[in-house]
């Protein structure tokens, strides 16, 4: 794993780059083939971003 991110710049950068590839995650997902686990990754996706969110804050 790599070093904390400590750069605000670097973490928004970063953040916006997790979110950009959820949304990518959710354009690609087709609704009528959509199942259980499916919908449990986005869930982890979220969570992951959340804590990210969570753990950037706590830096400052």
């Amino acid at each position: 794993m790599g070093s904390p991110i400590q750069d605000k710049n670097m973490q928004v950068s970063y953040l916006k780059q997790r979110l950009n590839m959820f949304m990518d995650v959710l354009d690609a997902i087709d609704p009528e083939e959509t199942d259980i686990e499916d919908i449990d990754r986005l869930i982890a996706m979220i969570d992951d971003l959340e804590s990210k969110c969570r753990e950037f804050k706590n830096r400052d």
